[in-house]
C-alpha cells in the first residue's frame, strides 16, 4: 500500500495516509512527521461527516471511516474555532459560519464582549493493530481583532487568520509574510508539542507491536 520508509529507530513504517483536502493541515503535519522518519500522504476520500460539537468525536468518526475505506494506517483531524464570550460559537462549524455570516457578521457579534478564542485540532490515528483510533488534540490560543488584517493565503489553515492574533503577537496571521507565518506555526507546533507526541506514539507503540511492518 505505497511505498516503506525506515525511521530513526529502525522500524520500517508503511505509508501513513492523511485524510485532508486541507492542503495548509496536510503540509503542516507532513513536515513534523517526516523529520521522524514517517512517511505522510495525502489521501483524498468523501467522508460523512459527523453532526457534533466535539473535535475528538468527529475526527475519530472520520478516521474509522476512513481506514475502511483504504485499508492502511490513516490519520484524519477535525478542529474548531471556540470563542468563550459566544458559549463556545462556532465550534466546529467554521465553515457553516464563514458561508453564512461570515468574517465581517462574526466580529458583528463581538461587540462589546472579550475577544479571547482558540483553535482546537484533534489527529486521530487508526491502523489495524488498534480497537479505535488513538487522538491527540492540540490547543493554539489568541484574541480576535477589531477588524480584518491583512491577506489569507492557501497555505494558512483558515480564512480566520484575518482575525486571529495569536497569544504572544500583535498581528493577525494573515498580516504575516509567508517565513513569518511558517517560522510562527513551526514554534507554536513545538510549544504544543502534539505532533512530535503523535510521532513517538506511532513509532514506539506501532513498532513494538509489529503492526506498522
Amino acid at each position: 500500500m505505497g511505498r516503506r520508509s525506515e525511521s530513526k529507530a529502525g522500524c520500517i513504517l508503511k505509508t501513513i495516509g492523511y485524510t485532508t483536502t486541507n492542503e495548509g493541515k496536510f503540509r503542516s503535519l507532513q513536515s513534523a512527521l517526516e523529520s521522524q522518519g514517517i512517511h505522510l500522504v495525502q489521501r483524498s476520500l468523501e467522508l460523512p461527516e459527523l453532526r457534533s460539537d466535539d473535535v475528538v468525536s468527529i475526527a475519530k468518526h472520520k478516521a474509522t471511516d476512513a481506514f475502511a475505506q483504504l485499508r492502511e494506517p490513516v490519520i484524519a483531524s477535525d478542529a474548531g474555532f471556540y470563542i468563550p464570550a459566544l458559549a463556545g460559537f462556532p465550534k466546529t462549524y467554521v465553515n457553516v459560519m464563514l458561508r453564512t455570516i461570515g468574517i465581517e457578521g462574526l466580529l458583528k457579534l463581538m461587540e462589546g464582549k472579550e475577544r479571547q478564542c482558540e483553535f482546537l485540532n484533534c489527529l486521530a490515528f487508526l491502523d489495524v493493530g488498534l480497537s479505535e483510533p488513538k487522538c491527540f488534540i492540540e490547543r493554539y490560543a489568541g484574541t480576535l481583532s477589531q477588524e480584518p488584517r491583512g491577506e489569507h493565503c492557501s497555505y494558512m489553515w483558515s480564512e480566520l487568520s484575518l482575525i486571529f492574533i495569536p497569544e504572544g503577537e500583535d498581528r493577525t496571521l494573515a498580516e504575516m509574510d509567508a517565513e513569518e507565518y511558517r517560522s510562527w506555526a513551526a514554534t507554536a507546533r513545538a510549544k504544543a508539542g502534539v505532533e512530535r507526541e503523535l510521532a513517538c506514539w506511532i513509532l514506539s507503540e506501532r513498532c513494538e507491536n509489529g503492526t506498522a511492518t
